[in-house]
């Protein structure tokens, strides 16, 4: 049992030291990332960059609440999201491998919501 209980914190570190670093990327408003924004219609820089902000801004909100308490909503919010950014890379043009290499980025949040346990109701989600 105390295996698991270091397994999850090392998950839970691991999950909230990427988005805080994708997140504190987004809030400086990484210039790649920008410019990705026009791909999926967003051509205004400056709305893409306050787009890219208060994503940031969220990434690191929810990196600390995984920190605090693994909530299940949150971290499947987190797989969805570190799949979409790692999969964003060959759709706007960079090697299927940028996608791979970033495998990670959901993994692990997936890891760690099977590790705390798949929700058996929508009540759990929330804890």
């Amino acid at each position: 049992m105390q295996s698991l209980k270091k397994a999850e914190w090392v998950l839970r570190i691991a999950v909230a030291g990427e988005f805080i670093g994708h997140g504190v990327f987004a809030m400086q408003g990484k210039k790649d990332w920008i410019g990705w924004f026009a791909n999926f219609g967003i051509t205004d820089a400056s709305l893409a960059t306050q787009l890219l902000f208060l994503v940031g801004l969220m990434d690191i909100l929810f990196a600390l609440i995984i920190l605090f308490r693994p909530v299940r909503i949150v971290l499947l919010w987190m797989v969805f999201w570190g799949f979409w950014t790692a999969l964003i890379r060959p759709l706007v043009g960079m090697p299927v491998w940028d996608f791979v290499e970033r495998w990670a980025n959901w993994g692990a949040p997936l890891a760690l919501l099977l590790l705390v346990g798949w929700p058996k109701t929508i009540r759990e989600w929330f804890r």
